[in-house]
């Protein structure tokens, strides 16, 4: 317990900004200096084409595999079975494969942070790759007949790893990074947002009833309606940017489908909730969609 509060202490603090901000922005350059292919490799890694951010899928990978890579390890050390030796080697090498992969997915995904989640976000890193670091010394000297080194050097492999999946926990359920931020509950019949004349073309404003939160968009005459909160952090929609067909969230750079909600570009991976619009009497009045 005492380590965890040790550990949440060092993510408030403000110095840890002073490295975030040079490796975020070297990760926005990458990208941006792909051009349009670079959003694509964006938005893949993300997750955008899964619906949710690909991330904790991968990082069950190098988990998983090293979890079985210590097992086995007892086993052999136990019964003096060879095989499974060379089985938990095997389970090394699959585990550092998958946090190749879980570490690009997860930058990607950190780079669109801010404040404490960024700071959380990079201790997290930090001790992944220190993790990654004694996994990749222990296969090289298992491989190299060093079998007693090796294995200690996964021990302390495992035991940062999960450091940083107490983080990675942190990150999810206190920071509520990678969850939706957008409300998805809305009125069963029509009722009224906005006056008809506060919604001019091409412009967005925000409308409001009692809990209903929405931002409204002009386009060709016809409106659309939109939850307020980006689904990625909460970002206020109706102070972004309107795109033919597409608003742009003013935090992160998330564009969601007018007409639909559906994600076009992340960092935002889940769609955002959209409402059945209509006008009568000079008021823009919506409900829940149907669709």
């Amino acid at each position: 317990m005492e380590s965890s509060k040790a550990i949440m202490r060092l993510t408030d603090q403000p110095a840890l900004d002073a490295l975030a901000e040079p490796l975020r922005n070297a990760v926005h350059r990458a990208f941006d200096s792909a051009g349009p292919a670079g959003q694509t490799a964006k938005n893949a890694l993300h997750g955008v084409w899964l619906g949710h951010p690909l991330h904790p899928v991968l990082t069950d990978i190098p988990i998983g595999a090293w979890t079985t890579g210590l097992v086995l390890d007892v086993a052999a050390a136990s019964n003096g079975n060879a095989s499974m030796a060379d089985a938990a080697d095997l389970a090394i090498a699959v585990g550092l494969a998958g946090a190749v992969a879980s570490a690009v997915t997860g930058l990607t995904d950190w780079s669109e942070t801010d404040g404490r989640s960024r700071r959380t976000g990079l201790v997290h890193g930090l001790m992944n790759l220190t993790a990654t670091t004694l996994y990749a010394a222990a296969y090289a000297l298992r491989r190299s007949g060093s079998r007693t080194a090796g294995q200690r050097c996964a021990v302390a492999g495992y035991s940062v790893a999960l450091g940083a999946a107490y983080l990675g926990g942190a990150l999810v359920y206190g920071e509520r990074v990678g969850v939706s931020h957008a409300v998805v509950d809305g009125p069963d019949q029509f009722v009224a947002v906005a006056g008809s004349g506060d919604v001019g073309e091409n412009t967005l404003h925000r409308g409001r009833h009692e809990d209903v939160d929405v931002v409204l968009a002009r386009q060709h005459g016809r409106v659309c309606a939109l939850s307020h909160s980006c689904s990625h952090l909460g970002g206020p929609l109706s102070e972004g940017t309107l795109k033919e067909g597409s608003v742009v969230c003013p935090w992160h750079g998330s564009e969601f489908a007018l007409d639909t909600g559906d994600v076009l570009n992340g960092p935002a991976t889940m769609n955002q909730p959209g409402f059945d619009v209509r006008e009568a009497n000079g008021r823009i009045e919506l409900k829940s969609s149907e669709r």
